[in-house]
């Protein structure tokens, strides 16, 4: 049996940090219950104040707003929270989609834990949930990786770095990037690796597009208008599965090629071994 919603939750309560989902483009993506909760708080922590104002033609109203940026969040922490703690209720919203998620917020929200505040989620839109669904990808286990470093040499090293991870990997990216970074992709991950392009999600121009990264790269850069706005690509895990490592073989294969010394410092960082439980293995293995 179905039970009744509890309506005292679409009012804002005393005390709370509400974290509350926004859309991602489309507004009408913005609950009702998102609505009643920011329509009633005291206080919003936002990252732009223009793009958050343009949910007042849904709230009808919207109460003072407080920027809350990768540059003023650390700066700010104590004072919210201290509102929280005297009684009022503050929401927490990025300038589109969930907050937290590539988006400033988590040293409010553990503030807000560590002073024994009510923390309560309103979800709602998310782009990397919303690419996900649509991608026609494996969904049951996935890698959120989100921005990729800008620098060539960086991306591909962090990129090399996912290459054998069997989870469908999910990325942001500025639209105006996806030739580089596709073209990266395809190198590292192989031409033929399956991937899905989430451009403009929600909105006008939408883009939903899946195939090898080869043919996406080729694609997007003969299309300019596919290098505007934001995107999301989800890309298939690999299907490579490289058995694992036999302990007893990785120690001797480390004390017959290194010192003891650095073989030690590498088989504590590849395992739960403290340093001198490794060197004594590796000792042990070279004697």
């Amino acid at each position: 049996m179905r039970e009744k919603a509890d309506t005292d939750s679409d009012v804002a309560q005393a005390g709370t940090l509400f974290v509350v989902a926004t859309p991602i483009g489309n507004l009408d993506d913005l609950s009702p219950r998102a609505a009643r909760i920011l329509a009633t708080v005291d206080l919003i922590a936002v990252e732009d104040t223009r793009v958050t104002r343009r949910l007042a033609d849904i709230t009808g109203r919207l109460p003072r707003m407080v920027v809350l940026n990768e540059h003023s969040e650390q700066a700010r922490v104590a004072e919210l929270v201290a509102g929280l703690v005297g009684g009022g209720s503050l929401a927490l919203v990025s300038d589109a989609g969930t907050p937290l998620i590539s988006d400033p917020g988590f040293r409010l929200v553990q503030a807000a834990h560590e002073a024994g505040v009510t923390v309560s989620p309103i979800p709602g839109p998310c782009a990397a949930i919303a690419a996900l669904s649509a991608a026609g990808l494996p969904s049951d286990r996935f890698h959120f990786e989100g921005f990729l470093p800008a620098r060539q040499a960086a991306r591909q090293r962090r990129l090399q770095a996912l290459v054998e991870r069997s989870e469908t990997l999910l990325f942001y990216a500025p639209a105006r990037d996806l030739p580089v970074v596709l073209a990266d992709m395809s190198e590292v991950f192989g031409p033929d690796r399956m991937a899905t392009l989430g451009r403009e999600l929600t909105k006008r121009h939408e883009t939903v597009w899946r195939a090898g990264l080869a043919d996406l790269a080729e694609r997007v850069g003969a299309d300019s208008d596919q290098q505007l706005g934001e995107a999301v690509l989800v890309v298939a895990g690999s299907e490579q599965v490289r058995p694992p490592i036999a302990l007893d073989a990785l120690i001797r294969a480390l004390a017959a090629e290194l010192p003891p010394s650095r073989a030690a410092r590498v088989l504590a960082n590849l395992t739960h071994l403290n340093r001198r439980e490794a060197f004594a293995l590796i000792e042990s293995a070279r004697q």
